[in-house]
């Protein structure tokens, strides 16, 4: 990784340059030997890395362009902070390096810590979190889920996960299938009311922090769908929870956002069929995601959780019968030999 060692060397040469002034501005005295670790990498071309010196700690991003662009970040991150959702603080910034250095939120993942005894009170703060997000007003400038990302996202699926990794062209019957279970799921995402979205609201970008949770991960957020972060919160790519208890934290949910003048459907019946068809949206992009991490950039780990977000949608599958065709389409996936004789 030749190129990654070079950006590595750069984002030192401008760590040496940006902490004095921070020290100096912030009164901490002289900036002490300290080690720059690496704190975590993701499915992007984003690095982590943790700098410790004496007590005191900072993260450091290292996003390089083209591939990454620091500006959603930075101008995201200085929206939130002014409704107290507890996101990073931007010490300095350098966009077109691609290098920011953040204060640090905690070494602990809520994928890190949860279980069924703690899940009730964690899964309360990220609620209260979620809430003042969508009370945020939407006036940011955001791009909205509009009928063309919303589209984007599920044509991830067949390209990526049916055509590359399964190696199955799609036949005229499958891909009118294909295109009606999409605009049926289109349809039910544009018909909800719209609120600000972090768009990966999940256990893995929510920190154990102080106030709890530090929030991560927001620079892709967009103006859509109601439903779409409380149900990714619970639909996770690497933990699943009982339906019944699932069903509970999304009661808990519904009622206090209608409490609060957050705009989520009036029946609780009508907010659950929107949740999961937006799940199923959700479910099948990140299938694609994931088999285009695999294949494109060399990272097949991803796709050990792929089964998981089919379960998911099995599970929907059963509880709605308009997505039938979808059934139908993942079966005739399932015996491409008999499909296709």
């Amino acid at each position: 990784m030749p190129d990654q060692d070079l950006r590595l060397q750069h984002l030192k040469v401008w760590l040496d340059q940006q902490l004095p002034i921070l020290f100096a501005t912030q009164g901490w005295g002289a900036v002490p030997p300290a080690t720059l670790t690496g704190a975590s990498s993701d499915a992007s071309f984003r690095r982590y890395f943790r700098w410790e010196g004496e007590g005191r700690t900072f993260i450091v991003m290292d996003a390089p362009p083209p591939q990454e662009n620091c500006k959603p970040f930075v101008d995201i991150a200085r929206m939130l902070a002014k409704s107290d959702i507890n996101v990073p603080q931007i010490y300095a910034e350098d966009l077109s390096q691609g290098f920011l250095l953040l204060n640090d939120l905690g070494q602990k993942t809520y994928l890190d810590v949860i279980d069924g005894e703690n899940a009730d009170q964690l899964f309360a703060d990220a609620i209260d979190a979620l809430l003042a997000f969508q009370q945020l007003p939407m006036d940011a400038g955001l791009p909205s889920y509009d009928v063309a990302l919303l589209r984007r996202e599920l044509e991830l699926f067949p390209e990526w996960y049916v055509r590359r990794h399964l190696g199955i062209e799609l036949d005229e019957q499958q891909l009118a299938l294909w295109q009606r279970v999409s605009q049926l799921l289109i349809d039910s995402a544009l018909a909800q009311p719209k609120v600000l979205v972090h768009r990966d609201y999940m256990p893995r970008n929510l920190m154990i922090s102080v106030p709890n949770p530090g929030v991560l991960d927001f620079q892709d957020a967009v103006y859509g769908p109601v439903t779409y972060d409380i149900t990714c919160l619970f639909k996770d790519a690497f933990l699943s929870w009982p339906q019944a208890r699932v069903r509970e934290w999304q009661r808990g949910y519904w009622q206090r956002a209608g409490q609060l003048g957050i705009p989520v459907q009036a029946d609780f019946e009508d907010f659950l069929r929107a949740s999961d068809l937006m799940g199923v949206q959700r479910h099948l992009k990140v299938i694609g995601i994931f088999a285009r991490i695999c294949h494109r950039d060399g990272k097949p780990r991803y796709l050990a959780d792929v089964p998981r977000f089919f379960a998911y949608i099995e599970a929907v599958l059963v509880d709605r019968p308009e997505l039938a065709e979808l059934g139908e389409l993942l079966a005739s996936l399932r015996q491409p030999a008999e499909a296709h004789a």
